[in-house]
């Protein structure tokens, strides 16, 4: 539909990406819906959790993201979709389903999302949110130890063995599909009222 507008919204682990998508939704509230790729992990029910545990996240194989395509070419005709839900404390898919409806306004949240080109050709605007690693790592270590009940050390050991090496292969070289980036060690009000002033002509 011509009428629903899909913004990805991408960066590194912790670079703010979810601080920007809240910030939008408080301005905008119901016309907005929001999906995050973390959702579409894909599901690894014959491995016992040690052997999840030692799974790389990521990398963009670890998502089912054609299944995210799907869904966001679903939504864009109108279309209610039924998307799934992730625990992240056993690192595996979950059986239940969560009902997603079309909006004015959709916004598509995850580090790899620029990676997968029939998904960025389904975005009317492409956000990277950049942030220094060492800002990005701190503020992983406190969602991951707070949120998703994991120790100290292995969110290090993750970051070390994956996430840095990951970012650097494919995150990284995805920011050049952006429209638009923002930097967000701080607070970026300026960039946040541009973005949320195109969202508003558009919804007219």
């Amino acid at each position: 539909m011509d009428d629903i507008m899909v913004i990805g919204i991408a960066g590194g682990s912790g670079s703010g990406k979810t601080t920007i998508t809240n910030q939008i939704v408080e301005q905008l509230g119901a016309d907005v819906t929001v999906i995050t790729h973390d959702n579409y992990y894909r599901a690894h029910h014959e491995m016992t959790y040690d052997e999840r545990c030692l799974l790389n996240y990521d990398h963009p194989d670890s998502y089912e993201t054609e299944l995210l395509t799907e869904h966001l070419a679903a939504l864009r005709r109108g279309e209610s979709v039924e998307i799934p839900t992730y625990d992240f404390s056993i690192h595996d898919r979950t059986d239940e389903t969560i009902t997603v409806r079309p909006s004015s306004v959709i916004i598509v949240e995850g580090i790899l999302l620029f990676f997968h080109p029939e998904l960025r050709d389904l975005m009317d605007i492409k956000v990277f949110v950049d942030c220094d690693a060492d800002v990005r790592i701190l503020r992983r270590i406190m969602r991951d130890v707070r949120e998703r009940g994991r120790t100290l050390e292995s969110v290090i050991n993750q970051y070390l063995a994956t996430v840095k090496p990951m970012h650097e292969a494919f995150v990284e070289p995805s920011k050049r599909f952006a429209d638009i980036i923002i930097p967000t060690s701080e607070r970026n009000p300026v960039a946040l009222d541009m973005l949320v002033n195109r969202i508003q002509a558009h919804l007219g």
